[in-house]
């Protein structure tokens, strides 16, 4: 079964400050979302995220006290929500993310050391088969994304149709709304199990290439980077990215089970990461320039990161799809 390496298909995805100094709001170009004791005393005295009459409290990206409910009405969501998206606490996970976004350095250490190690230890030894955990495998990560991708995109679109693209760039709300604020959190976390491709990979005696490690590596420091900030953009970087997924599991899943695939179909996929990539720095501009303005909660850091992160995978995916699509084709034909 083709794996991120063999058939290119990498996952793309998304997502500073640094501890829980976390707790008061400061400004990075005037902007970080954050749970402030001064804006609990402020509404709550003191009591927690949760003010008087159990009102929940944020600090914006742009340092005012607010409660949730004074946020824009933005977080009506077109899809009836179920139970266990209702019990979801985003405030307490954003909390979580703000004290521990680094140990993301913390497993990226790990995975580069199995990945050094690992390759090292199947030198002299025969590879794995193990096809049947890499279709549960490929099968679990393709029901969640497409999961994922079901419940966050009648949302984008539900904001880009009212509100226009602005708004759907700069909402925060996709973090804290009915629905989408369990999704973004699941698909932040994601990235930590998602590491888990290079096992198979390594195990199997398969060609790993650095856009593969470099992908998951850059996406997980990202994502928990990002989502602590709550900064604007997210909405479309998770939800582009489910949708890629969705389909890219899929299609490993049917790999690996032994399903012939066209390579038409692996190509798509690809280019599909390409469009993500391209869309991906087209709202980072959008984000920059609004941010100037003080329309979109960002921070000018956090903006270089994302650019510097979606500029490299264009590359390299570009350069992937020319190596893999239109260079063999065209060896093969000199050959012929």
């Amino acid at each position: 079964m083709p794996t991120c390496t063999g058939s290119a298909l990498l996952m793309a995805g998304i997502h500073e400050s640094g501890n829980p100094a976390a707790f008061s709001p400061q400004s990075q170009q005037g902007l970080r979302p954050a749970f402030s004791p001064s804006c609990w005393q402020k509404h709550g005295q003191g009591a927690g995220p949760a003010g008087a009459g159990g009102t929940q409290l944020v600090t914006t990206a742009r340092g005012r006290c607010a409660r949730k409910d004074e946020m824009k009405d933005t977080s009506v969501h077109p899809k009836k929500e179920y139970e266990f998206e209702k019990q979801f606490n985003e405030h307490e996970a954003i909390q979580w993310m703000q004290e521990n976004w680094k140990k993301s350095f913390l497993f990226s250490a790990l995975y580069a050391a199995f990945i050094f190690g690992g390759r090292h230890l199947m030198n002299k030894r025969a590879k794995f088969e193990l096809r049947k955990p890499l279709v549960l495998w490929s099968l679990s990560l393709a029901v969640f994304s497409i999961f994922g991708a079901v419940r966050t995109a009648p949302y984008m679109l539900y904001i880009l149709m009212t509100k226009g693209l602005k708004q759907s760039v700069c909402d925060q709300s996709f973090y804290i709304g009915p629905v989408s604020k369990f999704w973004a959190y699941a698909f932040v976390l994601s990235k930590a199990p998602e590491l888990g491709d290079t096992i198979f990979i390594i195990l199997r005696k398969q060609k790993l290439i650095f856009l593969h490690w470099y992908h998951h590596i850059t996406v997980l420091l990202y994502s928990w980077y990002s989502y602590k900030d709550m900064v604007a953009g997210g909405g479309w970087f998770m939800t582009m990215n489910y949708g890629v997924h969705a389909v890219m599991y899929s299609y490993y899943a049917l790999r690996a089970a032994g399903f012939r695939v066209s390579r038409k179909f692996a190509m798509f996929i690809t280019l599909s990461q390409i469009t993500q990539m391209l869309v991906g720095c087209v709202i980072n501009y959008l984000v920059f320039s609004w941010m100037q303005h003080g329309q979109c909660h960002s921070h000018v850091q956090n903006i270089i990161w994302s650019s510097l992160m979606y500029l490299s995978y264009f590359v390299l995916f570009c350069h992937f799809f020319f190596e893999a699509y239109i260079g063999k084709t065209t060896k093969a034909r000199k050959v012929d």
